[in-house]
């Protein structure tokens, strides 16, 4: 039986070789990783925004206006639009591009901002239903921005590190993202300092509008950017194999999705209503000001967490990090919520046990969900299986949304701890068994090796590695071997071609 002539082979030296790229090369790597993720604080902003605003609400508005079933549907719509964005453009940007991806997600979430600050209505039920639609709008920009944004900044990061990918990775990333939160409760801090409690529409509308900022600040950087040579070679370039697709990548997919739904689920709950949980444990619950700052305070012991990940996912890998931190959760879950009755009268010791909580978290989880979900998958399905994966994990956000309050209802605060821990321990288990430990230093390695199952079963489409012998006779090398076969060396993607000589 003759070798089938496309079957490629990964070239580890042409790795070297673009490691090696001339400083300028390096500068625009860098420039598309900053561009990729800075704005991701943003996302950050807008995803804690709604914990200090859910204070602000029933105060100006009143509890019987704005109530449990207002807060969760205004919180739930950003997680809706999030899901849907993570879909949708999640297999956009693999169909069409990276930039244009990124590009459709600042302007929805500009946007989406602008029309929360604005929202208005006959009555007030009115102006909450239209909060609750801008709100979606804004949660559809967010979820486009993380698979677009990931991949690309994880994609940039390969061609610019051989060992230090993870941690640049999670830097550019997670760290705005973390970041966010703390910067929501300074310019809330800020602006409440200014507007008073006389005036708290014009506080929650600046605070909606403020949200455009960050977006708006990388966009010209972010049009000026180009697609990296990574997904111009793994693209497809025909008709996609969905089944072929998804018998490659379904174990590790399932993992991602099962460990992100675990994470969202005690994550986002958290973060939304952690100025409520944070008014349970003091003293003065109505005085917004000292909620905000103790919020402030939680968010800042989480935010070394980050750092943590970051060191530690090039040394011990993704998997044993990502345990690491769900460890968090089950340790400090347990401790806080088994001696509540005792830990909710001192709130510094509960804020500092919780801000650990949250920071291994933030080491574990928070930092290696994307990376992992970036580097399990080929590039040619990154965005499609990233934003899957975090989509299911969003599912789990709406439902810890909806499960809180009545959690806290009917079981007390101690249950919301108690059911974290639960969780810690649900994705340590599903880590360990689901969660691959990302071999692969070069992310186009696996590329290849998608090829080549691909080929191997049958697939007669093309791959942008699929070019033509002429192409890589311009880029490349090629070498006569017995006037019967030709290998050519294409320098630039890391693969050894074999063309078959008729």
């Amino acid at each position: 039986m003759t070798e089938n002539s496309r079957i490629l082979t990964y070239d580890a030296n042409a790795r070297k070789q673009r490691l090696s790229a001339s400083r300028e090369q390096r500068l625009t790597n860098i420039f598309m990783i900053m561009a990729a993720g800075f704005a991701l604080i943003s996302d950050g902003y807008q995803n804690n925004v709604m914990s200090m605003l859910n204070k602000v609400f029933p105060i100006e508005y009143g509890k019987h206006v704005y109530s449990d079933i207002v807060a969760t549907r205004v919180s739930n719509a950003s997680l809706i639009g999030t899901i849907l964005g993570q879909v949708v453009v999640g297999v956009a940007c693999d169909y069409m591009g990276r930039k244009w991806a990124i590009l459709v997600a600042t302007v929805l979430l500009v946007g989406g901002s602008a029309l929360c600050a604005a929202s208005h209505g006959t009555t007030v039920n009115g102006m909450f239903w239209m909060l609750t639609v801008m709100r979606g709008v804004t949660g559809f920009g967010l979820g486009a921005e993380y698979p677009c944004c990931s991949v690309s900044a994880n994609e940039a990061a390969n061609e610019h590190s051989e060992t230090r990918r993870g941690g640049i990775m999670v830097l550019v990333t997670n760290l705005p993202l973390s970041l966010g939160g703390p910067f929501a409760n300074i310019v809330f801090l800020i602006v409440y300092s200014i507007c008073g409690p006389q005036h708290l529409p014009a506080l929650w509308r600046t605070m909606f509008a403020l949200g455009c900022a960050w977006p708006l600040s990388v966009f010209y950087f972010r049009w000026k950017t180009s697609s990296n040579a990574l997904y111009t070679k793994g693209q497809f370039k025909s008709r996609v194999p969905l089944w072929l697709a998804a018998k490659y990548s379904w174990s590790r997919l399932l993992g991602t999705c099962f460990v992100w739904f675990c994470y969202d689920f005690v994550a986002f709950s958290n973060g939304l209503f952690s100025a409520t949980i944070i008014s349970s444990v003091i003293k003065d619950s109505s005085n917004i000001k000292t909620v905000a700052e103790w919020n402030l305070l939680l968010g800042i012991i989480a935010v070394p967490g980050v750092f943590l990940g970051a060191y530690l996912c090039d040394r011990i890998g993704r998997k044993y990090t990502l345990m690491f931190g769900f460890g968090g959760y089950l340790i400090f879950g347990l401790i806080i919520g088994c001696a509540w009755d005792k830990i909710h009268k001192i709130t510094g010791l509960f804020i500092v046990f919780y801000g650990l909580m949250n920071g291994l978290a933030n080491a574990g989880p928070g930092d290696m969900l994307g990376l992992t979900s970036s580097e399990s998958f080929p590039t040619a399905i990154r965005g499609s299986c990233y934003g899957l994966s975090a989509a299911v994990g969003k599912v789990g956000a709406v439902v810890g949304v909806y499960c809180f309050n009545p959690v806290k209802a009917n079981l007390g605060i101690r249950y919301v701890f108690i059911i974290a821990a639960c969780c810690g321990l649900a994705g340590i288990l599903a880590t360990w068994i689901l969660i691959p430990h990302s071999r692969e230093n070069d992310l186009m390695e696996q590329d290849v090796k998608f090829h080549n199952y691909l080929v191997n079963h049958g697939w007669t489409g093309a791959m942008g590695m699929d070019v033509e012998e002429t192409d890589l006779e311009r880029k490349g090398t090629a070498l006569s071997l017995s006037g019967t076969e030709s290998y050519v060396k294409d320098s630039t993607m890391g693969v050894v071609v074999r063309e078959i000589s008729s």
